[in-house]
């Protein structure tokens, strides 16, 4: 089995397997999600001890009914790609262990002119990695196909899910964070009105408004042609976590919630 090495252990998690265990089941605790049918959530890839909390709120919510397999998109911060991205792997490690990828929605995937293979764009990307441990956590036998998406349309992305969304059972994650580096009450209006805009199914959500806005555009187009609502869980910032509130990074948590569960 090729296996994707951890990057970021000691960096945006800890390393040592009790400490990220139990730091993650501690987050977990402190949250009381509802039963709600989901088609996917969307939720923020920071350091644990920034965002960690607001992941949590999904994270606790899909513990309640995992799917039978992931299709997990994040943008990509440190190597460019044109369209998006596999690594490759058939295994993403973690201080938890390995996650297996699933073979079905990667030959799924697989199809779209716009995706390639490269393992150099996941090698150091943090945004899918930090994913893996909550999921470890609270689905730990489910499947995971980690997709880094670059300079890509949010059509494509849209149809990329609605490739793996042919398989009964695919859940949907995507990685994003908010604003970047405003004060922290000039962050929070700006948030406010992106959680707005997601809410509203307005798939043209700008990069400075979201890392992530490419595979979050995505999901907003597969929301608009299946009827998913983005109910917003949990939303803060650095600056209410582990950060100074002179510049500041937002993060909120979704649940695509799906009408016809």
């Amino acid at each position: 089995m090729t296996v994707r090495p951890a990057a970021v252990a000691g960096q945006f998690y800890p390393a040592e397997p009790a400490r990220l265990r139990a730091l993650v089941t501690g987050l977990l605790a402190e949250v009381a999600p509802e039963p709600t049918p989901a088609a996917g959530y969307v939720v923020p890839h920071a350091g644990y001890v920034y965002s960690g909390s607001t992941a949590a709120h999904a994270y606790a919510a899909l513990a309640l009914d995992p799917p039978e397999r992931i299709l997990l998109l994040g943008p990509t911060h440190r190597v460019y790609v044109a369209g998006m991205a596999l690594s490759g792997a058939e295994g993403f490690e973690t201080p938890l262990g390995v996650v297996t990828a699933d073979r079905e929605l990667v030959m799924a995937v697989s199809a779209s002119s716009a995706m390639s293979v490269r393992p150099d764009v996941h090698a150091e990307e943090h945004s899918l990695e930090v994913q893996l441990p909550f999921l470890q956590v609270v689905a730990p036998y489910v499947p995971v196909v980690p997709v880094a998406v670059g300079d890509v349309d949010a059509q494509a992305v849209g149809d990329i899910i609605e490739a793996a969304l042919a398989l009964p059972g695919t859940g949907v994650l995507v990685s994003t964070d908010l604003s970047h580096y405003h004060p922290y009450a000039d962050a929070a209006a700006l948030d406010a009105d992106t959680i707005e805009r997601i809410t509203a199914l307005d798939r043209t959500i700008p990069h400075n408004r979201a890392c992530g806005a490419s595979p979050l555009n995505g999901a907003l187009v597969a929301a608009q042609r299946h009827g998913w609502t983005p109910e917003l869980l949990f939303a803060c910032s650095s600056g209410d976590t582990a950060g100074t509130r002179d510049r500041v990074v937002g993060y909120a948590a979704f649940r695509l919630r799906n009408g016809h569960g």
